[in-house]
């Protein structure tokens, strides 16, 4: 797999911990203060969470969620596009995005390059209807990957949230080329849950040889504790349960290929094996 051009320049990465109002204009402003610090600070990409338009509290309707979200076309994702380019800073920003023919939303994520432009859009495939929580009720699934994209920080794939849990879209995406994983977030609080969320984010870059970079909603029902974990696995950032705030890592893309090299977990893969039980991967579900 070749290296990305940029291989061997280190660069800064932004990473928002982030308390969402409902207040979707409250937000907007707190984002944007974000990319503005991030810009001064000298990071190339700066990364929000989940849900950073607006908290939508479970008795929230999914009317209600609806009228709040926008295309990508409307007022927030233009606002962050111009703070972008002012900034000359790429964003990881997300958002809810109006269905079509449904009063349903998706969890969307963008990646807005520093010429305000943007370069990919995940709608989140895997709705976390588990642990006792529907987010079908509100949200729309989507029903493709994002194909990773060059950015100045190395090849990106997205994911969000729930989608740690299914180490087949993170492979997939590796497959692809990705060299880190952004995954932004709104992991909420419950037993285990900080355990679950350490040892996912660390196992996604173990097993893929990738940086993971999650930045995580805090405050309201989430656990906070954005996260930015190494191709090795090692821990390079863990920003804690209490508060909001801006943290800084730095991502090397060669690092990638010289953990791939004396760790060679993609290259050792049996496909050959792997292929007789495809019938059986697609069929089996349990109840």
């Amino acid at each position: 797999m070749a290296m990305n051009s940029d291989e061997g320049k280190r660069r800064r990465v932004a990473v928002v911990q982030f308390r969402s109002s409902v207040s979707k204009e409250e937000n907007l402003e707190k984002a944007l203060h974000y990319i503005d610090e991030a810009s001064r600070d000298g990071a190339s990409l700066v990364a929000f969470p989940e849900f950073t338009m607006a908290y939508s509290p479970e008795e929230q309707s999914a009317d209600t969620l609806y009228h709040i979200a926008e295309g990508i076309d409307g007022n927030f994702v233009s606002s962050i596009r111009e703070r972008a380019r002012m900034g000359r800073v790429d964003v990881v920003i997300t958002m809810y995005e109006r269905g079509l023919h449904s009063n349903k939303v998706y969890d969307t994520a963008l990646l807005i390059d520093s010429n305000g432009s943007i370069r990919s859009v995940y709608r989140k495939v895997h709705l976390y209807d588990a642990l006792g929580f529907k987010e079908s009720a509100k949200l729309l699934a989507g029903d493709e990957i994002a194909l990773p994209v060059d950015a100045p920080i190395g090849r990106l794939g997205m994911m969000i949230c729930y989608d740690v849990r299914f180490p087949e879209m993170s492979r997939i995406l590796a497959l692809l080329g990705a060299e880190v994983l952004i995954i932004p977030s709104a992991w909420v609080q419950g037993r285990m849950k900080y355990e679950h969320w350490q040892t996912m984010l660390r196992a996604r870059a173990i097993e893929n040889g990738c940086y993971v970079i999650a930045p995580d909603q805090v405050g309201n029902i989430y656990i906070g504790h954005s996260m930015a974990i190494d191709p090795f696995g090692g821990i390079m950032l863990d920003m804690g349960e209490r508060d909001e705030g801006l943290g800084i890592v730095d991502v090397d893309v060669k690092h990638v290929y010289e953990v791939r090299s004396r760790l060679p977990l993609l290259r050792n893969r049996r496909v050959d094996v792997y292929a007789r039980y495809s019938d059986t991967m697609q069929r089996y579900v349990y109840e």
